[in-house]
């Protein structure tokens, strides 16, 4: 019985990451701070699996980055209220399938 009820703990916390990877629209997205990034993709982190977001700096070098998807998602407190890190200006279409 504990092995099947770690067997489905481990399906329904996948089901829960990829539902939320599913819900992150490719677009325009500006951070808590003011800046805007645009995010193209979800990718996975070729050693651990964990998934990430990849994207670009809208301002300065233009630098590319990736940052762990939980922690794109999260909340932060500003002036003691909760506000997303990054919070979306304008959807766009994927340059990458999700095949």
């Amino acid at each position: 019985m504990f092995f099947e009820k770690m067997v489905f703990q481990r399906i329904f916390l996948n089901v829960l990451q990829e539902d939320r990877s599913m819900h992150l629209q490719p677009g325009l997205y500006r951070h808590y701070k003011g800046p805007q990034y645009r995010v193209f993709s979800v990718a996975r982190h070729s050693e651990t699996e964990e998934e990430v977001v990849f994207y670009q700096a809208l301002y300065g070098d233009f630098g590319m980055w990736v940052r762990p998807l939980s922690m794109f998602l999260e909340t932060v407190e500003v002036d003691g209220e909760h506000v997303p890190r990054f919070a979306l200006v304008e959807a766009e279409a994927s340059l990458f399938s999700r095949t």
